[in-house]
């Protein structure tokens, strides 16, 4: 199976004093798609343009949201909305909090851009040192997941997954480096990812049995986080009845999830196979999910990361190592790349591939990101090339509500006829 996997995107614009909300898509790109990174509080924003729950809480928003999801799922495959909730990498200007307001954590440990002054001064200005968060946050947090699932469920959405990946909150939770508490939600690897526990299953309480709920997961981190750990996590997830898992890492302060372009047609030719050392490197978390197999051999998982070409995703999928393959960058600049190029059988294999551009830092960017040693800066350039690519996609008539841009993902999946280690399909 290949899915179409998560990227900004800055396509709806808000007007406030707007009351029309209708918009529209483009037929190519009403294709299956999950609404990413969708926010559950409206206080506390990835981005100042992000979409929020609370956004949905008029009837005419809400209806407007119905014919979002019916527009997406026009060609019979499922859309499902990817929640999220920044937690301390909420930057200053994003949501409605005030400038003063400290984001919320679950220990008072700010974002570490490194030992450099400026990195520093960036660190406080942009984000600042957390609040910890009270368990009474912590409960209205939980609330707001569920809100933002039973919005998405009456909407028409077929399920939705959980950001817990690339440092935002509930990956805060579950690490050691991020949550250092002694309560009911920290202290051991269980009570760190107890409040994800909750939410998948009060969300299975308010929605179906046939609503799919996911999770996107952090790999294991070898500097701070014990491999045993972190099973033991995906055991509980496991346990609480997620559908599938995705793998993926990262933070602001180290972004892994940003890769690098450029891969393209290394070490292809029409007689010669793609290297394992490729397919390895295309894969920026395959070696953590053949971990994750190992030990979970009936979970459904994906993995999502620096995939660019046939043979590098053909290679993770007869691997065993996962189910579904995450591809994001290539679709948000070819929105058919998995049909015309990957599926497509006319197309040879070292022909296959993305070939997208290596993005360079230039000018006074790269001076900036250079002396401030902010690697995540020079990396933001990167999504902000492909949030262009996206935004080109949407066909805006128009759109109102408390937010100035969507953030989606579009999926495309085909499935064989039988998935490996004879799975069934998960509810996606």
């Amino acid at each position: 199976m290949f899915l179409k996997e998560a990227l900004p995107l800055s396509s709806v614009s808000q007007n406030a004093t707007q009351s029309r909300t209708r918009f529209a898509v483009r037929p190519e790109t009403a294709q299956p798609h999950v609404e990413g990174n969708v926010q559950v509080s409206d206080d506390y924003l990835g981005a100042p343009q992000d979409i929020d729950v609370p956004a949905q809480n008029t009837d005419e928003l809400q209806a407007a949201w119905r014919e979002w999801a019916t527009e997406c799922q026009a060609s019979g495959t499922p859309t499902i909305v990817q929640l999220n909730h920044p937690g301390r990498q909420s930057p200053a200007g994003a949501g409605k909090k005030s400038f003063f307001t400290k984001n919320l954590a679950p220990s008072p440990i700010g974002l570490n851009f490194g030992p450099g002054i400026l990195a520093k001064v960036a660190s406080k200005v942009l984000f600042g040192t957390p609040k910890e968060m009270t368990v009474q946050d912590i409960k209205l947090v939980i609330d707001q997941f569920v809100e933002g699932a039973k919005r998405s469920y009456d909407a028409g959405f077929k399920g939705v997954e959980l950001h817990a990946a690339h440092g935002y909150l509930l990956a805060q939770f579950h690490s050691p480096a991020t949550n250092r508490r002694t309560d009911e939600f920290g202290g051991s690897a269980h009570k760190r990812v107890e409040i994800s526990l909750r939410i998948i299953r009060r969300i299975r309480a308010v929605t179906s049995p046939n609503f799919s709920i996911s999770i996107k997961f952090n790999s294991a981190d070898a500097a701070t986080d014990k491999t045993e750990d972190v099973l033991e996590q995906i055991r509980l997830l496991v346990d609480a009845g997620i559908d599938f898992l995705e793998i993926s890492g990262g933070t602001y302060e180290n972004p892994l999830m940003m890769g690098d372009d450029g891969v393209a047609k290394q070490d292809m030719s029409e007689d010669k196979p793609m290297k394992a050392s490729t397919i390895k490197r295309e894969s920026f978390f395959l070696e953590f999910a053949q971990t994750v197999r190992k030990s979970f051999p009936g979970l459904v998982l994906m993995v999502t990361g620096g995939f660019r070409t046939r043979t590098g995703m053909e290679g993770a999928l007869q691997s065993g190592a996962c189910d579904i393959v995450g591809v994001g960058r290539p679709a948000a600049v070819y929105p058919d790349f998995p049909t015309k190029i990957i599926l497509n059988e006319n197309v040879k294999d070292e022909d296959a591939n993305a070939n997208l551009p290596r993005i360079e830092v230039e000018g006074a960017e790269k001076w900036i990101v250079k002396i401030s040693g902010v690697t995540a800066l020079g990396a933001g350039k990167t999504t902000r090339v492909y949030q262009e690519h996206i935004g080109s996609m949407a066909a805006i008539k128009a759109f109102s509500c408390s937010i100035s841009s969507l953030m989606t993902l579009t999926i495309h999946s085909r499935c064989e006829e039988a998935k490996p280690n004879g799975q069934e399909s998960p509810r996606i």
